[in-house]
Order: structure tokens, then C-alpha cells, then sequence
């Protein structure tokens, strides 16, 4: 069929035609982002779930509620490579100005830019050479310019809290990736939301990571889950899948017959992204306006080629050799959560020899803890994908393209 008439969309974060069995969590994103506006208590989200269960595209499109709601928004991707400070003041620092824009300067808008002034300086105490804020304003000394962030940004975004209160709009601020916080920012970021809710401020924080954020965020701080809801981004359900895959067909002319919808179902798992990237396939591969089963069959093998050749190998080259041997221990015990004396074993090694592995591999976000003791893959059909390389009897991250 004509390619250019495809609705699928395989990709990190990109949105697909229909968000299928996530409606719910709008529903809770949208009245969390009206009871701030009003100053009522607002527990924001952490979504958490597997690689390719569509926690970008949540919250991208919680964004878009909030906008439409008259909020200001940033959207930042946590990252090991850069601070949270950071990463949050030029947004910071956006959104002063245009609560400062919107009409007659309030105090508290002139006060925010002043704090800002400070966070800045700040922040320059630990990154001199590498960060600079420029406001034509004095700074608001003795506050959030000490140097400790977890001081410093419940200074700044409670001064944001109070400035977008003054314009009568709210901040809506969402952080993808946000197992990537180190354990010094996520305790910032925490505290100075407890800070804005006790305030009573219009200010939600939304944000998305793998399931070991969970724990994480209880770490950092026991309150934590009294801030925040944790919803579990799974796997779609058989009915769910075809709610993804049909109406954006129909919308082009186009079916799935009931077999073809089960044939996915069964390949995929259910998981978002792999339903995307069958049905993409399944698309440009059929030559009438029926997918059918045999459509499937086709598209499995060049979604499986395109998946090897970018999605697997991008993560399997990210691990060292060993980290490689202690997947592969993992994927021959086969698909779901194994434990670590069972992985051990298969190795030849003790348990405690191995864990710095399992504690590198945790870190670079390939495998999570389930339960005590026990350690799964954060990449869906991952192990099948190890399977198949061992199969071949080469190791792509040392293959010529």
C-alpha cells in the first residue's frame, strides 16, 4: 500500500495515531493540573514502566493538556551528563519572562527574576566555566544562591509558584528519563515540590522513568509517596492492541482481519512500540486493503532486521563485555525476572562477585529489580534478541556495517 498514506509511527517518542489504553492517566493528569490552578493540594504523577511502553508519548501529550489549560510548560530529559539545575534554569528562566510579558509587572514576577539572578550564581559556585543566566536585574541575595541545590531550587521554584500564581496560569514541569537524576538532584527536586504544595502553588511536576525509579524517589525521600502517584505503564491488552492498530486503518480504507490483529497480539506482547513497528511494516508490505496474516509474517522479519540493526544493538553496544556475558546468562533462563544466585550459577561466578555488574547494568538502565533479589530486563524481548545473536555466532557490537 502507499507508503505515504501510512498512519503508524515507529519511533522514540513519537505519537501514535491512537492512544490506546492510556486514558485513564490523562484523566488524572488533567483534574491534578486543575486543582493546582484553584490552589488545591495536587499530586502529580511518576510514570513508570519497560522501554517502548509509551512513557514519552504520555507525558508529551500531558504537556499538550497543560498548555491547553493556560499553563507554562517545560519538558526536560534528565540526564547522567548534565545537572539538574542546569537543565531547569534556561526553561526557568523562559517562563520568567513571559510571566513578566503578560502584563503589569506584580512584585512577585519582579522577585522571581531576582531569585533567578541568584539560582544562577549559584549554580556557577560548582560549573563556572560551563553556565551563565543573563537578566538585567539585581540578584535577590540570600536566596537559592547558596550552592546546595537542595536549598537553592525550593527557593526557585516556589518564587516561580508565586509569580505564575500572580498571572493567575500555573507551571507544569515534566522530566523524562528521570531514573537519570542523581540521588543529590532527585532529593532536590522532591523537596521542592513538597515546598510549592505546602505553599499551595500552581505547580505539578509530571514525569516518566524505568521501574526502579520507584524506589528511587523513596530513598531520596520517605514523603516522596505522598507527593506522587506511581502509575505502572504496561503492556496494551488484546483489545487495547486492536484499538491501536484498526481505527487509524479505517480512517485510510484499510482493515486488519481479526487473525492478522492476533498474529501481532501474539508477536508483540502487547507493548506500544513493537505494535508500531509490525503495523508500520505490515502496511507497506500488503498489496490490497486487507492486512492479512500472511502480511504479518513479512513484516515480522523486516521489523525484526530493523529492530536488531538499531533498537537491541543500540542497547547491547552500550555494555561491556562482561555486562554482555551477564545478559546472556539472563536470556538463557529465559523471558521474565531471574534471580541473582540463578544468574550466578550460570555464569560460574558467586553472587557477590557479580554484583557490581548487576549495580552497572541497573545504572545504565538495561536491567531493574522486580522484587529482592531478583533482576529483569528493561527492553521488552530483549532476551530473544540475545538468543538470536548467539545463534548467528557473532557479536554485533564487533561487526563491520
Amino acid at each position: 500500500m502507499d507508503p505515504v498514506r501510512n498512519p503508524y509511527v515507529p519511533g522514540a517518542g513519537a505519537s501514535p495515531p491512537e492512544l490506546a489504553g492510556r486514558h485513564e492517566l490523562f484523566t488524572q493528569a488533567g483534574i491534578a493540573l486543575q486543582r493546582a490552578l484553584v490552589g488545591k493540594s495536587a499530586r502529580g504523577f511518576i510514570a513508570t514502566g519497560l522501554r517502548g511502553v509509551g512513557k514519552t508519548v504520555v507525558l508529551g501529550r500531558a504537556q499538550q493538556l497543560a498548555e491547553s489549560a493556560g499553563y507554562l510548560t517545560c519538558f526536560i530529559e534528565a540526564s547522567e551528563d548534565k545537572p539538574l539545575g542546569q537543565l531547569l534554569a534556561p526553561h526557568v528562566r523562559r517562563m520568567m519572562l513571559e510571566l513578566d510579558r503578560l502584563g503589569a509587572v506584580t512584585e512577585q514576577v519582579k522577585r522571581g527574576l531576582r531569585v533567578l539572578k541568584s539560582f544562577a550564581a549559584g549554580l556557577r559556585i560548582h560549573h563556572p566555566m560551563g553556565f551563565s543566566i543573563e537578566l538585567d536585574v539585581e540578584p535577590e541575595r540570600g536566596t537559592a544562591d547558596s550552592g546546595d541545590l537542595e536549598t537553592d531550587l525550593p527557593d526557585m521554584i516556589s518564587a516561580l509558584g508565586l509569580a505564575a500564581r500572580s498571572r493567575q496560569t500555573g507551571v507544569a514541569l515534566f522530566v523524562d528519563e528521570i531514573q537519570g537524576l542523581s540521588e543529590l538532584d532527585m532529593g532536590a527536586l522532591i523537596m521542592a515540590m513538597h515546598r510549592v504544595m505546602r505553599e499551595g502553588l500552581p505547580v505539578v511536576l509530571l514525569g516518566a522513568g524505568l521501574p526502579h525509579v520507584v524506589a528511587m524517589t523513596g530513598r531520596s525521600r520517605s514523603y516522596a509517596e505522598r507527593l506522587f502517584e506511581f502509575p505502572v505503564l504496561g503492556p496494551l491488552s488484546p483489545d487495547e492492541t486492536a484499538e491501536a492498530l484498526r481505527p487509524p486503518a479505517e480512517r485510510e480504507g484499510v482493515d486488519f482481519t481479526q487473525a492478522a490483529v492476533d498474529e501481532v497480539i501474539r508477536i508483540t506482547q502487547g507493548y506500544p512500540y513493537f505494535i508500531q513497528e509490525w503495523a508500520y511494516h505490515a502496511w507497506n508490505v500488503a498489496h490490497g486493503d486487507t492486512i492479512l496474516p500472511g502480511d504479518i509474517a513479512v513484516a515480522t522479519e523486516v521489523s525484526l532486521t530493523s529492530l536488531d540493526a538499531g533498537f537491541f544493538r543500540m542497547r547491547y553496544e552500550r555494555l561491556t563485555p562482561r555486562e554482555r556475558e551477564y545478559c546472556q546468562a539472563m536470556a538463557e533462563l529465559g523471558p521474565g525476572a531471574h534471580r541473582s544466585g540463578e544468574i550466578a550459577e550460570r555464569m560460574a561466578a558467586r553472587t557477590a562477585a557479580l554484583a557490581p555488574l548487576r549495580t552497572a547494568l541497573i545504572g545504565k538502565g538495561m536491567i531493574y529489580s522486580p522484587a529482592h533479589g531478583e533482576v529483569a530486563f528493561t527492553v521488552p524481548l530483549f532476551e530473544n534478541y540475545l538468543l538470536r545473536i548467539r545463534a548467528m555466532g557473532s557479536d554485533p557490537a564487533y561487526s563491520e556495517d
